[in-house]
């Protein structure tokens, strides 16, 4: 099967209702006991690699080491994979094209791409979030860009998130312009304002679980349900509790 072949694949599991469940990895042992529970693709997350190796989370994982483990990870399994990429690890345009296609030449099938100024707690504006979008976009032109709007996740009081979803959707559709795949939306967890993203948004729609249950994504029109740094750390729990519980 070719690259092409792979990537479309992989869109294909996006379904409005039927979503694509990633509960993200992060190393060889994470996405072979993943793959092994019966996945259908496998997704890292930026924080759980982070952690994993003694760095903090925002692109302090230094670019090369995230290629390199995409590719072990890649290597390691038959799956599709899509990687975590931040912020693409570039703010101008050229610099992202190219590091989309150093990440294609992994293996990789798809990428998460974020619309905040990486270690800042500003946005990009749409305007320029929107030719990094399609700078992304021209790094390959089957891999599968999961626009991720960080609109959610800045605003720590949920009450005021449905006065986000105008925004979010001039977003989604800017980034759906510009070349986008997906549309992902951390930190909405209420049921119907996902609801409402989804039946407004002409990209298949990415929910963070946390505060969502998967009979709630469906129930929304949800196409990708992905959980992000929440195996690791229910794992580091488990393996604290095992040395914990020790006699």
């Amino acid at each position: 099967m070719t690259y092409s072949d792979r990537a479309r694949a992989f869109a294909a599991l996006h379904q409005p209702g039927d979503p694509l469940v990633l509960y993200n990895i992060w190393d060889v042992g994470s996405a072979r006991a993943i793959a092994g529970a019966g996945a259908r693709a496998l997704a890292t997350g930026s924080y759980p690699v982070a952690m994993a190796q003694g760095f903090a989370d925002g692109e302090q994982v230094p670019l090369d080491y995230v290629l390199d483990n995409a590719r072990r990870i890649i290597a390691s399994i038959d799956l599709p994979v899509t990687i975590d990429f931040e912020g693409g690890y570039a703010r101008a345009p050229r610099q992202l094209t190219a590091n989309v296609r150093r990440l294609a030449e992994t293996g990789a099938v798809g990428l998460n791409f974020e619309d905040q100024v990486v270690g800042s707690d500003r946005i990009y504006c749409l305007e320029e979030q929107a030719e990094r979008v399609a700078a992304v976009r021209a790094g390959h032109a089957d891999i599968f860009v999961n626009a991720r709007t960080d609109l959610f996740l800045k605003e720590k009081d949920s009450s005021k998130h449905a006065d986000l979803l105008t925004e979010a959707l001039e977003r989604a559709a800017a980034y759906a312009e510009a070349g986008a795949d997906g549309f992902f939306v951390p930190g909405l967890s209420d049921p119907d304002l996902l609801a409402r993203v989804c039946e407004g948004c002409a990209l298949p729609v990415n929910a963070f679980m946390r505060g969502v249950t998967l009979a709630q994504a469906r129930q929304a029109g949800v196409a990708r349900a992905s959980y992000g740094p929440i195996p690791h750390t229910r794992l580091m729990q488990v393996l604290a509790e095992h040395f914990q519980a020790l006699e």
